[in-house]
């Protein structure tokens, strides 16, 4: 394959090689995936591919580890010191279902090749733990009854990501408006930020 001849920076090739996985993975789940199908993809030979990753774990860990990464980095922009509380929560929500409605193959592997695949499971987990964090830190930063409690923050934020992954498998569907969903989930997010005390 021609794809194969050319000479690429080790990066970009890796890239290629991980876009090539994730579509793939997307598409076929992790055990019906072979090496030989990744390879076709990314128009490039299988020894080639197995040069870079020794197998199709370290591949598919590789996907992850990148996929849960621009997830993360995607959630981040919501929390600025200079927006209010309440324009914070609607970016997190916003950029939550934005990446899932931009990124749907990356959605697929982490949350429903991967939470399925018990060896993987693990790290999309300590990927959904660090999202819940920052939202219980948001709902936290914002909150003066001096009545509310850690467990209320991280409670209402499981609650509030929980939510949004629910509504973001109906977005890779395409069955789902991304401003609908977005603007619901708000007026959801919103009055449990109100049941934990936040400022309005």
């Amino acid at each position: 394959m021609s794809g194969g001849t050319k000479r690429l920076p080790r990066a970009v090739r890796e890239q290629q090689m991980l876009d090539a996985a994730v579509k793939v993975f997307a598409q076929n789940g992790f055990r019906e995936t072979s090496m030989d199908a990744i390879a076709s993809e990314a128009q490039i030979s299988k020894p080639m591919l197995y040069l870079y990753y020794g197998s199709k774990e370290e591949l598919f860990s590789a996907c992850i580890a990148r996929e849960s990464g621009l997830f993360i980095d995607a959630m981040s922009v919501g929390f600025d010191p200079s927006l209010t509380q309440r324009e914070q929560a609607v970016t997190v929500i916003r950029e939550f279902l934005r990446f899932v409605h931009e990124n749907r193959e990356s959605w697929r592997v982490l949350y429903r090749v991967a939470i399925g695949t018990a060896s993987f499971a693990g790290i999309v987990s300590d990927s959904r733990q660090r999202v819940t964090e920052m939202v219980a830190a948001l709902i936290k930063a914002g909150t003066t009854v001096e009545t509310a409690g850690d467990i209320d923050f991280e409670l209402t934020a499981v609650a509030i990501v929980g939510a949004c992954e629910a509504v973001a498998d109906r977005i890779t569907e395409g069955d789902v408006d991304l401003d609908k969903a977005t603007n619901m989930l708000v007026g959801i997010a919103w009055r449990g930020l109100k049941g934990v005390g936040t400022d309005i």
